[in-house]
């Protein structure tokens, strides 16, 4: 019981946190010096009273700060995240349609950084000071240094325009049909629909955003793996472990590595969720219509309904992964599981 009072406490903690989210948001669009009715009705319009004072009226501009605020918060709780000024549309409608190529990129890249990372990390702590220790720690400087929008138009213009080597921006080819719709992700709706052309220029359209993004992801999973390993292996049990004759692979992989998976978990997750919300100047460079995409044409628009319903999906994001967090917590420590 100790760990469900625990995630309990995680999401009670959790209402407040969202409120205050919401506050600061709102807090900061009436500290915005532009007035977002040049959007709402344009320039052209700009100059009829009676149009501005009608569009004033219809999105509660004309209202006093506290009454919007209450207004706002009864929508958000009713699942009501306003109209985007930009699209026209339900902003919740927009972040459905623009979620699942985010997901698709994130879970992609986080794939990649993991797949790559923890091995890496695992031997390059086993082999410390070694050449492969040295070479995987400038890799992992390199891939945490360099920004993503520098390196995603570098690849681009090298394997995409010079070599023609892989696809451009986009998620399919311009004369690629989009599979049935079931998931929103191309790579998954293809797989369940047979459609296998398009999944796998789905596929290989995803590779190098998801390289990109994934790299600095990845240098976190190399440098925390290598210095856990290298923690666990000056324990006692390791070297009873050796003393008792047990091959060395399996005293990496289970016994240090076990306990390895427990630092990694926070990692991963809060990774996973960053992945999600800072994939912004990635989906942008290669032209990916995420959630990142639609906040940066939000942005550009002072599309207010959009931007504030979009950094509270990113909120609720990062509050869902650190409850995953410690629900698995429970399960990979047990001083978590029966802590009172």
């Amino acid at each position: 019981m100790g760990i469900w009072r625990y995630v309990l406490r995680r999401v009670i903690l959790a209402v407040p946190m969202l409120f205050g989210i919401t506050l600061v948001m709102f807090i900061m669009y009436n500290l915005t010096q532009v007035d977002p009715i040049v959007m709402i009705v344009g320039e052209r319009q700009l100059n009829n009273p009676q149009i501005v004072e009608a569009a004033r009226e219809q999105w509660g501009l004309n209202r006093p700060p506290w009454e919007q605020y209450l207004t706002y918060i009864g929508n958000y709780l009713r699942g009501d995240l306003g109209l985007s000024f930009l699209t026209r549309r339900p902003v919740l409608d927009d972040l459905v349609l623009y979620l699942p190529a985010t997901l698709e990129l994130g879970i992609a890249s986080l794939l990649f950084a993991v797949v790559l990372g923890i091995p890496i990390g695992v031997l390059a702590g086993v082999r410390k000071g070694s050449w492969f220790d040295r070479i995987a720690w400038v890799i992992s400087l390199i891939n945490a240094s360099l920004p993503p929008f520098w390196t995603g138009l570098i690849v681009l213009f090298f394997f995409y325009y010079q070599l023609g080597l892989m696809p451009g921006p986009g998620r399919l080819a311009p004369r690629m049909t989009p599979p049935e719709t079931m998931t929103g992700l191309f790579t998954v709706d293809s797989l369940l629909t047979g459609n296998w052309p398009a999944f796998w220029n789905a596929i290989h359209h995803l590779m190098l955003p998801a390289f990109i993004l994934g790299s600095f992801t990845l240098a976190i999973i190399m440098r925390v793996t290598r210095a856990a390993i290298i923690d666990e292996l000056r324990n006692d049990y390791i070297r009873t472990a050796r003393a008792k004759g047990l091959p060395e692979r399996m005293v990496i992989v289970g016994h240090a590595l076990r306990n390895v998976l427990i630092p990694l978990v926070t990692i991963l997750g809060l990774a996973f969720a960053g992945l999600l919300s800072g994939a912004v100047m990635t989906e942008t460079v290669f032209d990916w219509p995420g959630i990142g995409t639609y906040l940066v044409k939000a942005a550009s628009a002072l599309d207010y309904p959009a931007i504030q319903g979009g950094t509270l999906l990113i909120a609720i994001i990062y509050i869902i992964m650190n409850l995953f967090v410690d629900i698995l917590y429970g399960f990979l420590d047990p001083r978590v599981r029966h802590e009172r």
